[in-house]
Order: structure tokens, then sequence, then C-alpha cells
């Protein structure tokens, strides 16, 4: 579904990404980790359009969209969450999710003004949309809230609803387990492989929290200073003295 073929990404003197390569197959949950530093997020932001590689090129489903806009992506069905939560955190949950369907409305300005029956059949829909979303995810009670009042693990979940709400085929999960206890880091699990059913996905992830890349992740890519060191399952990835070595150098070491 996904492939990066020998991207690099120059940042001044300072090469972000060196010749990397990434498969992501359709329907798959792959991991992509690396100690801080490593290129990771540099990854996603040439995948969604944030950043243009110096060399390489990006294909989705066939596509090049290498240089395309970050709309644009989205349109084609790539949707991603961020390390830093993003939500308007002043609008409330119900709010936060109906903004995400609005890439894909009919109506025009005129409609909107005028509240056309073009633009009440619409928002009727999309506000049934987005309640139906916010029940499956268990936020629907609270759906008047400003999204700054949520608990944190639910502010990390409703982002994951509003990536959902664009409709894609591949979801983007930036570190979707920063900052989560271990009750909460193992309802993550369950979500990822809930969502990934649900709605037909195709997952790549980044993330520090090895328990939950070793548990639900079918490949795992490692990158250090930019450059892919490691490809494979699980076991082949935490054992590979190079991973571990780049993690914490030289000695022994175990994924939890």
């Amino acid at each position: 579904m996904l492939k990066i073929k020998n991207v690099t990404v120059n940042f001044g003197g300072i090469v972000a990404l060196n010749n990397v390569n990434i498969d992501v197959e359709k329907g798959s949950i792959i991991g992509l980790i690396g100690p801080n530093g490593a290129g990771k997020t540099t990854v996603f932001n040439v995948i969604s359009g944030i950043y243009n590689p110096n060399t390489g090129k990006v294909e989705f489903s066939n596509y090049d969209i290498t240089y395309k806009k970050t709309y644009q992506v989205s349109a084609l069905g790539i949707s991603r969450t961020f390390q830093n939560i993003r939500l308007f955190r002043e609008l409330s949950v119900l709010d936060n999710v109906k903004i995400s369907f609005h890439k894909n409305v009919g109506y025009n300005l005129f409609d909107a003004i005028l509240r056309t029956k073009r633009f009440l059949k619409e928002e009727a829909e999309n506000h049934k949309k987005a309640e139906e979303l916010l029940k499956i995810f268990n936020l629907y009670d609270k759906k008047h809230e400003l999204a700054k009042n949520l608990p944190y693990g639910e502010q990390r979940k409703l982002e994951i609803v509003r990536a959902l709400a664009t409709s894609p085929r591949l979801l983007l999960l930036d570190e979707p387990a920063a900052g989560m206890n271990p009750q909460e880091t193992q309802e993550l699990k369950n979500l990822i492989r809930f969502i990934k059913d649900k709605f037909d996905l195709t997952i790549l992830l980044i993330e520090h929290d090895m328990s939950l890349v070793m548990d639900i992740c079918e490949k795992i890519y490692v990158l250090d200073y930019g450059e892919v060191i490691a490809v494979g399952s699980p076991e082949d990835v935490k054992n590979n003295p190079r991973v571990i070595e780049a993690y914490l150098g030289e000695g022994d070491f175990e994924f939890a």
C-alpha cells in the first residue's frame, strides 16, 4: 500500500533521513522504532506532505504522492495523529470530530451562509456520524465536554477518533502510548487491533513502548541516525545486536 523509496531529507548540513526504504503492506500493522532523533517523525512528515524529500519518492497505492500537499494526501486516504496532542482544546469533543468530516462536504460557502437544505442535510449527517464514532470509542457521554477537560488517555483516544473521521485507508500513529499508564497502554493495544479490523485499516506506528510494539506489530523497521538499520519480525528485531546497541550501547539488553 505504501512504498518509501530511497528517501533522503537534509536540513542544512544535517541528514535527517538517508536513503530510507520502507514497505507497508495492506492490512498490516507496521512499527517504526528507534532512539530519539533517529528520524521517525520525519518519515511521517514526508508521507503526510509536511516535508518534501531531497531525493527519493513516496508511493501510496501505486500513486506518486512525493510532492503532494497535506490536504491532498489526506484526500487520498492517509490520516495521522501527532506525538504532541493537537486537539482543538476549547471546542467540545463532538465538534472536534465533526470538523474532520468537513473535508468531504459537498456544500459551499453560499450554502453555509444561507443555511440551505443541502447545508442542513450534510451537517445533520456529519453530526450523526460523529456521534456514532464517539459511541464506538466510549466517548459519547462526554461529547459536550471541552477537549481540554478530558483525561490524558481520552484525549489520545479522541485524536485517533478525529483521524478516523477523515475515512483513511492508512493511519499513521505517532507515539500513541506516550504518557499513558500501563492500564491505558493495554487498552490502547486492544483499541489499535479493534480499529484495524473495524475500519479495514493499514497502520504504521511510531512508538517507544516496546511492549506495545512487540505485541501488535507484524513487522518492525528500526531507524538510527536517519538510516534503517534493521527490518523484520518483533523476534528478529529484539534479538538484533545492532538494534540493542543503538538503544543502549554495548551490553546485555532485552526488550520488554
